[in-house]
C-alpha cells in the first residue's frame, strides 16, 4: 500500500471533489442548531452530489485560482482524502493585516478514516503556508471535536438573534442626513466591495475578500426562500456606506409567516448602521426580525428602547485560529497596552519551531513600517507589503532564556491571538499556568480588543 499526501494534478481534480461531503451531498455540519442560519430549521437542507459538468467547472477555475491550495491523500492511486488552504488577508488589533492560511474543504471518504490521513494534509498546509508567509491558519469547525488536536481553538463568536416588531422602536436620534434605496443585484454587486473595503479596516478578523465574492448576487428567486433584496443607503453627498441583504421566504406554519431574513449587513459608520436596522425592523407585512451570523456584541441592541426586546436564539463559535509561526504572528498585530511578557510554548508537535520560551515586549509610540527585526529573515518573503504591519504599539517577540511569567498552550495562544477570548478563563480552564504575580492580568490587558473580533463571511 502506498500513501502519497500532495497535490492533485488537474486531470484529477474530479476524484478530489469526490472524497468531499459538498460534492456527494453529505452532512457538512454537525446536528446542533447552527448559528449562521437563518431560517427556523436547525440547519439548511443538504445539497444534491454535484453532476458531472458542476465538477468540471469548479476544476476549471480552481486550477486558475492563484489563492487556491489543494492537498489530498492518495492511496495506490485512489483520492481518498481531500483538503484546501485559501490565502486570505485578515485584520488584526491596531488595524493592519496578517496573511493567513483559510483551511476549507475537508474530507476523508468513511472507508479511510482513522488512519491519520487528516493529520498528514494538515501538516502539508501547514508547511505550505510557512512556505508563503502565512503565519496564521483558521477554519470554521464543522464539527468541535476535530481541530483542537491541530492546534486550532475557538478565535470569533457568532449570534443568530431575533427582534419581534412590536417591540422594534429606537431611541431618538439626529435625522439622518443621507438616503436608502432598495437597488437590484447589478447595484448590489457594485456597493458591497466598497462597504466591505471600509468595514473591514478597522474590524479585527474581518477577512479580505477573494475574487468574486459577490458575483453570485442574484434577483431570482431561491425556491420558496423568494429572491434576495438589497437595500443601499447614501450619505448626504451619494456615496455609498452600507448596504444590507434581506430575504421574506414563505412558510407553511403561521408561527413562522411574516419574517423578514437579514443575511447580511454592513455599515461603515454608524448613522448608516442605525439607518439600515430603522427600516428593516419595521418593514410593512412582518412580524419577526432574524439575523443570522452577527456579531456578539451588535450595537443595535443599545438602540432599542427595549434592549431585552432582541433575543439571541443561537451562539456559537465561528473562526478558530492556529498560530504557526508564533513570533511573526505576534509582531504583526498591535497591542493597546505596553508592556513586556515572557512564555513558555510546549507540545506543538505540528509546527515545532513555536515550542521554546518568548520574550514579547509592546513598546510605547507609533509601529514601524518595516519588518520587525527581531523575525528571523528566513520566515519572511521579499513581497510582505509594510502596510501589513498594524499602527498602535510596535511589539518585539524573541526567544530568551529568561523565566517565564506563564506557560500556555499554543491553542489558547491561537484563540488569544484576536483579542476576543478571555485570559482569565483560559487560565481557569488549565490551558494557561502563571509562575508570576499578575501574568494573567497583564495577559488580559495586552491582547483583549473592544470591540469583539467579528468576520462577516466564512469559507
Amino acid at each position: 500500500m502506498v500513501t502519497e499526501i500532495r497535490p492533485p494534478r488537474p486531470d484529477e481534480m474530479t476524484a478530489y471533489y469526490r472524497a468531499l461531503p459538498y460534492a456527494n451531498g453529505l452532512p457538512m455540519w454537525e446536528p446542533a442548531d447552527a448559528a449562521w442560519h437563518g431560517g427556523p430549521e436547525p440547519w439548511p437542507p443538504q445539497r444534491t452530489p454535484a453532476t458531472p459538468e458542476q465538477l468540471a467547472r469548479w476544476a476549471e477555475a480552481d486550477v486558475k485560482d492563484e489563492s487556491f491550495h489543494p492537498v489530498a491523500t492518495f492511496v495506490d492511486g485512489k483520492c481518498v482524502g481531500a483538503s484546501a488552504t485559501l490565502s486570505f488577508e485578515v485584520t488584526v488589533p491596531g488595524g493592519g493585516t496578517v496573511r493567513m492560511a483559510g483551511v476549507t474543504a475537508t474530507g476523508v471518504i468513511a472507508t479511510h478514516r482513522r488512519r491519520g490521513h487528516l493529520r498528514q494534509m494538515m501538516r502539508a498546509m501547514f508547511e505550505g503556508a510557512l512556505d508563503r508567509g502565512e503565519p496564521l491558519a483558521m477554519l470554521s469547525a464543522s464539527e468541535g471535536s476535530i481541530y483542537g488536536r491541530f492546534g486550532f481553538s475557538p478565535a470569533t463568536r457568532r449570534t443568530r438573534w431575533e427582534l419581534a416588531r412590536h417591540e422594534a422602536a429606537l431611541l431618538r436620534a439626529e435625522p439622518d442626513p443621507g438616503s436608502l434605496e432598495l437597488v437590484g443585484a447589478a447595484r448590489a454587486k457594485q456597493a458591497w466591495p466598497v462597504v466591505h473595503a471600509a468595514v473591514r479596516r478597522s474590524r479585527v478578523g474581518e477577512l479580505s475578500p477573494l475574487p468574486g465574492r459577490w458575483d453570485g448576487l442574484s434577483d431570482d428567486a431561491d425556491g420558496t426562500n423568494g429572491p434576495l433584496r438589497y437595500l443601499v443607503h447614501r450619505d448626504r453627498h451619494g456615496e455609498v456606506d452600507g448596504i444590507a441583504n434581506f430575504r421574506l421566504p414563505w412558510s407553511a406554519t403561521a408561527g413562522n409567516a411574516g419574517t423578514l431574513v437579514v443575511e447580511a449587513l454592513e455599515a461603515s459608520n454608524p448613522v448608516a448602521y442605525r439607518a439600515l436596522w430603522s427600516l428593516l425592523i419595521d418593514f410593512d407585512l412582518t412580524r419577526t426580525v432574524v439575523a443570522p451570523a452577527r456579531p456578539r456584541d451588535e450595537p443595535l441592541r443599545w438602540m432599542l428602547t427595549n434592549p431585552r426586546a432582541m433575543r439571541v436564539t443561537r451562539q456559537s463559535d465561528n473562526l478558530w485560529a492556529r498560530l504557526l509561526d508564533v513570533p511573526l504572528a505576534l509582531t504583526r498585530r498591535a497591542y493597546d497596552t505596553a508592556g513586556e511578557l515572557t512564555f513558555t510554548v510546549t507540545g506543538d508537535r505540528m509546527c515545532p519551531a513555536n515550542n521554546g520560551t518568548w520574550c514579547l515586549r509592546a513598546e510605547d509610540g507609533v509601529s514601524a513600517t518595516s519588518v520587525p527585526t527581531s523575525v528571523p529573515a528566513t520566515r519572511v518573503p521579499a513581497d510582505v507589503p509594510a502596510t501589513c504591519v498594524p499602527t498602535g504599539a510596535p511589539a518585539t517577540c524573541v526567544p530568551t532564556d529568561q523565566a517565564a511569567d506563564l506557560t500556555i498552550t499554543l491553542p489558547a495562544l491561537s484563540s488569544l491571538y484576536l483579542g476576543g477570548m478571555s485570559a482569565h478563563d483560559l487560565a481557569h480552564a488549565g490551558h494557561v499556568t502563571p509562575h508570576t504575580d499578575g501574568a494573567i492580568g497583564r495577559l488580559a490587558r495586552m491582547f483583549r480588543t473592544d470591540p469583539e473580533p467579528h468576520n462577516s463571511f466564512g469559507f
